[in-house]
């Protein structure tokens, strides 16, 4: 993801792997694809918002230290899913609210790749080039 520094794209594709376990089965086309999607979807946002993201991704990586004396990176499976559903069900709005938005990224990085429609039964109509549906 070339519109996030590189530790917070590490940091994304950490937490997008519980969000999505199915990102674990993707070869390095369907990789490339996910990061491809999320770069896009970050390019289009402005410079404060990617800045936002970053550091919320920090804050998702490191917070597990005060409790576990590790980053999110360094946990456990269930240990990590319990961090996010912490910042998904906590108390603090501002957490929530990040958390959903890094879901929409992760779900439209996966959801969005024409290779995994067919396994979820997903056959949309799209328009042709005449711009006739086909």
């Amino acid at each position: 993801v070339e519109s996030l520094p590189p530790v917070a794209a590490n940091r994304l594709w950490a937490i997008a792997r519980r969000l999505v376990p199915e990102l674990d089965g993707l070869d390095a086309e369907g990789r490339r694809a996910f990061h491809e999607i999320v770069d896009r979807a970050m390019a289009a946002r402005p410079a404060s918002v990617r800045r936002q993201i970053a550091v919320f991704l920090g804050v998702v990586d490191r917070a597990p230290v005060l409790r576990w004396g590790r980053t999110f990176r360094a946990l456990d499976g269930e240990r990590q899913d319990r961090v996010l559903r912490w910042f998904q069900d906590g108390a603090v709005g501002l957490f929530r609210s990040g958390l959903w938005g890094l879901k929409t990224l992760v779900f439209m990085g996966f959801y969005g790749q024409r290779a995994v429609w067919p396994e979820l039964g997903y056959a949309p109509r799209l328009p042709t080039r005449d711009g006739a549906d086909g």
